[in-house]
């Protein structure tokens, strides 16, 4: 029985970070999604939720309205969420007509933001960002010629982070992430859709939009979701890139992962229909990337404790050496961190370490009922 339970959360836990991919990897190339894709000529609106964020959405607006793709703008909603900067008198420095200031007393989270800007919009197709992060001067074409596919709803952008932070342990092992991360929602994107898009930047078609729940956590994950529930493609776009700068240290990245983690345990209780093969047209990919990886730390503790059980046959006590290399290496990379030296080895297993640690973190926060709408600034 132990020696059971042992290879059962082994092969779990191969699955949720190899076999997937590869799995994913291969119906993307056996059965690619047929779509269209090219130039079309539409203006878009813009959404940005906020709060006391004004000087980085001078920053934010004064670059897009002064690059080639300004003219593809036809308006940006800023929802500011119970805001007490001087967000005002930014957007009446802007001097553009285009950008609208919607201001809510009360602080309510982005979800409530979006629900009330979005029914407003004037144009078809929405773009939906936040306040931080930079974006490349052709993101709106690249999103635009997506939607050229009638079946195409949502299409999710890239976030990437800029090189001056990947000198650091943490630096290394977040930049590995999320190339992991974008190779699996590229080759879901080529397969069928992807359930969930970046919550930097994404866009949607105004009709798919359906008001969600004000405490939901991952708008990201629900809007896009929701609209492939209803028969709608989400894709992911490569070349619509969102720059960022990667979290200073390992800490930082589990306080963001932390409420990505507890928000796909939200999903399970105000979204069990999607765990339902027949009610999710994308339900292995939503499954697989989403949901199953809240297992991982029970597996990883299943496989360690099994493990010390079976060290007395020599293939076991030669996997232990393996299993507390891993573990020791893991550790040593956030001691590189903490001391402030680089570590090219270690880095990587140091965020798996952190993200499973978070994850634990992250479900007594679903357990508890500590779901947090709004956000911080990071």
């Amino acid at each position: 029985m132990t020696e059971v339970l042992f290879w059962c959360s082994l092969t779990g836990l191969f699955y949720i970070y190899l076999g997937y991919p590869i799995l994913v990897k291969g119906l993307a190339r056996v059965c690619p999604l047929r779509r269209e894709r090219h130039p079309i000529n539409q203006r878009v609106s813009i959404v940005i939720a906020c709060h006391n964020e004004a000087d980085r959405i001078r920053n934010k607006l004064s670059l897009l309205l002064r690059s080639e793709q300004a003219g593809m703008v036809d308006e940006i909603l800023i929802g500011s969420d119970g805001s007490n900067d001087h967000i005002a008198d930014t957007v009446r420095l802007l001097n553009d007509p285009r950008v609208k200031l919607f201001e809510f007393a009360n602080r309510r989270g982005k979800p409530a933001i979006l629900n009330e800007l979005i029914p407003q919009c004037q144009r078809e197709i929405v773009l939906l960002c936040d306040a931080r992060q930079i974006l490349a001067d052709d993101v709106i074409p690249e999103m635009l010629a997506n939607f050229a596919d009638p079946k195409v709803g949502v299409v999710s952008g890239e976030l990437k982070f800029r090189q001056s932070s990947s000198d650091s342990t943490a630096g290394q092992g977040i930049g590995a992430y999320w190339r992991y991360e974008k190779m699996i929602r590229r080759a879901e994107a080529q397969f069928r859709s992807v359930p969930g898009a970046t919550g930097a930047l994404y866009a949607i078609r105004r009709e798919v939009f359906q008001p969600i729940p004000e405490s939901t956590l991952l708008d990201d994950v629900v809007i896009p979701m929701v609209a492939v529930t209803h028969g709608w493609k989400c894709v992911f776009e490569r070349n619509a890139i969102a720059w960022d700068e990667a979290s200073g240290s390992l800490g930082q990245e589990a306080v963001r992962k932390r409420r990505t983690i507890a928000g796909a345990a939200q999903l399970i209780l105000q979204h069990p229909s999607w765990l339902l093969p027949w009610r999710n047209p994308i339900w292995l990919e939503y499954v697989s990337h989403k949901i199953l990886r809240l297992t991982s730390p029970v597996l990883l503790a299943v496989v360690g404790v099994t493990n010390v059980l079976l060290m007395s046959q020599s293939f076991y006590g030669l996997l232990m050496v393996f299993h507390l290399c891993f573990y020791y290496s893991g550790f040593a990379g956030w001691l590189c961190q903490k001391i402030g030296r680089p570590s090219l080895l270690f880095g990587v297993q140091a965020m798996f370490l952190t993200l499973n640690v978070t994850t634990v973190a992250a479900l007594f926060d679903a357990i508890r009922g500590r779901f947090r709408v709004t956000w911080q600034r990071a």
